[in-house]
């Protein structure tokens, strides 16, 4: 009976946006935007990177997996987001939702803690700066970047195993655009769905703290390290280079926490959907913009790079 139960959702209904009905076409067009202007960002990000030798350090090879990282996390959810908007026909399959929310937590997971790995790259450059070089080698650079893609991969995979080894019984409408937790749990039936909602919770809250916590270490020692330099001008040079890094970090956990650590209660349908649009949609387009004007090195590069191209006569 059991597993007849589970064959009875084989797809699911992506209630989403048509909420708003008349407000459909102006969603698409927005969202269109962004996510066009996220994807041209991170491109010219790692088109620079890449292309100017200067920048071929730690600090900007995490940043390239960063951009990676985003790309990849809004190709999970927002191009599908956008044909829902045009279309009257929200259907998932079973098996295309579960793929959904493996690869964005995957991605999203894999930009945590490769925020992490950037805040630790700071740490050692202003704290360890005569040490640097061994610590950041190419080999530890790749290994750091290679764990924090299998912790995402490993995060996806957890999450999405424990989720959809639940009973679906129906109904089938899922109160987001994207197949996301809670929503998803609210459609289980059976007396493990508490378990694995509270074990769920417990792990991404975790993951995400524990992220958190140690770039906050590592700017702790960043911050006394950099009220020891006697000069004003080196103080502003040394958090120059973190600025950038630390606005992603406060704006990336400070719409995590609304969304994992809003308290429980009545919320409404509309509520929740645009509360999912700041971290699906707002986020990877903000990161792009933060990193290019902030970073004064990277926005030189990126002017030098690119408007040669466009007017070689005023370079």
């Amino acid at each position: 009976m059991q597993r007849a139960n589970r064959s009875a959702v084989t797809e699911f209904i992506l209630v989403g946006f048509s909420t708003f009905p008349h407000l459909q076409l102006m969603f698409f067009l927005l969202f269109l935007l962004m996510y066009l202007c996220t994807l041209l960002g991170n491109l010219l990000i790692m088109a620079t990177i890449w292309r100017e030798r200067s920048l071929h350090t730690p600090m900007y090879l995490f940043l390239c997996a960063l951009s990676i990282s985003e790309i990849l996390y809004t190709l999970a959810i927002t191009p599908r987001m956008l044909a829902d908007l045009l279309s009257t026909h929200h259907s998932i399959a079973f098996l295309a939702c579960a793929s959904q929310m493996f690869f964005s937590f995957t991605f999203g997971f894999t930009h945590s803690f490769l925020l992490t790995v950037m805040g630790y790259d700071r740490y050692v450059a202003i704290c360890h700066p005569l040490r640097y070089n061994v610590l950041m080698s190419p080999h530890a650079c790749a290994c750091l970047v290679a764990w924090s893609w299998a912790g995402g991969c490993v995060m996806g995979l957890v999450v999405t195993m424990a989720i959809f080894h639940l009973t679906f019984c129906g109904p089938n409408e899922v109160h987001h655009f994207a197949c996301h937790v809670p929503p998803l749990l609210k459609l289980a039936c059976g007396e493990d769905v508490p378990v694995v909602a509270k074990g769920v919770g417990l792990v991404c809250i975790t993951a995400l703290l524990g992220c958190f916590l140690l770039i906050l270490l590592s700017y702790t020692f960043i911050v006394a390290a950099i009220l020891r330099i006697s000069s004003a001008e080196g103080r502003h040079k040394a958090f120059s280079t973190c600025a950038s890094h630390l606005t992603v970090v406060i704006v990336h956990y400070g719409f995590a926490s609304v969304i994992y650590l809003k308290p429980k209660g009545p919320q409404s349908l509309e509520g929740d959907t645009l509360m999912g649009f700041t971290y699906t949609v707002l986020t990877p387009f903000l990161s792009p913009i933060i990193f290019s004007l902030r970073n004064k090195e990277l926005k030189v590069t990126m002017k030098k790079t690119f408007l040669s191209k466009l007017y070689p006569e005023k370079i």
